[in-house]
């Protein structure tokens, strides 16, 4: 097995790890919204609106 075949081997292992990750967080989410972006966490109750 050359240098090339182990470079695309480990690319494509470290790719699935990240797909899953992403596929696992998503599912495991901690709030109850599932991107896993962290942007229902902010807290707005500080915030006035214009009338």
């Amino acid at each position: 097995m050359g240098i090339q075949e182990v470079l695309v081997l480990v690319l494509f292992i470290l790719a699935a790890a990240y797909i899953g990750r992403l596929i696992y967080r998503s599912l495991h989410a901690k709030s109850g919204c599932a991107s896993g972006c962290g942007k229902c966490g902010a807290d707005f109750s500080e915030v006035k609106l214009k009338d």
